[in-house]
């Protein structure tokens, strides 16, 4: 059920050194391609990373958030363009979360480290960092890279009476749902 792969569904930074199948890689690269996108435009691209010296210059893409991933087997880089759609940043991360979604359903842990927007340090965005090792070209931004693997940490479920009712109305904003 979809619903049980969002109550468990968790951000693993902790993983085993085991190397994910082709397989399975396969599996989310499909699932990655049938994202929906706003007017069937896919303005995204991916890059799957399994070289351990690249996944260790990627974890210094950001001053925090993304040193775990050079504990990492394996990542995906979600880009958009730009100049393809004006909802790219959404399109990329619909993207990002059906990988993760998928990693999830394939017994994979997974976590989002968001590059939009972030800065790797003083003066180079975590964008310009991961576009230059990766030789990515310029129409594209870089949204998020998704670490991939095997967990090596169990946490629990987000529990049910921990979820903020207050958030969600009927009808209008004065009239709470629940």
């Amino acid at each position: 059920m979809f619903l049980n792969l969002l109550q468990n569904r968790r951000s693993i930074r902790k993983y085993k050194a085991n190397r994910v199948e082709k397989e399975k890689i396969d599996k989310i690269i499909e699932a990655a391609l049938r994202s929906p996108s706003s007017r069937g435009i896919n303005p995204w691209q991916i890059i799957v990373i399994d070289d351990k010296k690249l996944i260790e210059k990627l974890s210094k893409s950001k001053k925090y958030g993304s040193a775990f991933l050079n504990n990492s087997p394996s990542c995906i880089v979600v880009c958009g363009d730009r100049q393809k759609s004006d909802v790219w940043i959404e399109d990329a991360s619909i993207v990002s979360i059906i990988i993760s979604l998928t990693a999830e359903s394939l017994d994979l842990g997974s976590c989002w480290v968001q590059i939009r927007n972030r800065m790797h340090d003083d003066n180079i965005t975590s964008d310009d960092y991961v576009r230059k090792i990766l030789n990515i070209p310029e129409n594209l931004c870089v949204e998020s890279i998704i670490s991939i693997g095997y967990a090596d940490e169990k946490l629990p479920s987000h529990s049910f009476d921990k979820l903020d009712f207050n958030k969600v109305f009927k009808n209008n904003f004065s009239n709470r749902y629940f």
